[in-house]
């Protein structure tokens, strides 16, 4: 049975983008090669927005299927049919990447 996480409030799903280990000619590339574009993952689930103090909706700055740029340290961690996933704030996020 597939799950699927819906996010609350201003929290966003993002599945973190692992980088390939080898070159498009089969090169093993070193882990320095690779250890810059660790930070990035694909946005899962977007959660409806944040409230303010009268109650009106924030509405998240990330929409699904956005790159973004992700702090080293921070996210929960989750688990859901073998994949692992973090959990961000909507204000966590460090910036979205564009082609």
């Amino acid at each position: 049975m597939a799950k699927r996480l819906i996010p609350l409030l201003d929290r966003v799903l993002i599945e973190k983008i692992i980088p390939p280990s080898k070159s498009v000619g089969g090169v093993l590339l070193p882990e320095s090669a690779t250890a810059s574009q660790l930070n990035t993952g694909k946005v899962v689930a977007v959660g409806a927005g944040g409230r303010t103090r009268d109650g009106a909706v924030i509405p998240t700055a990330v929409k699904e299927g956005d790159t973004v740029l992700l702090p080293e340290y921070g996210g929960s961690q989750i688990k859901l049919d073998d994949k692992e996933y973090v959990l961000f704030r909507d204000d966590d996020i460090l910036g979205v990447l564009k082609d």
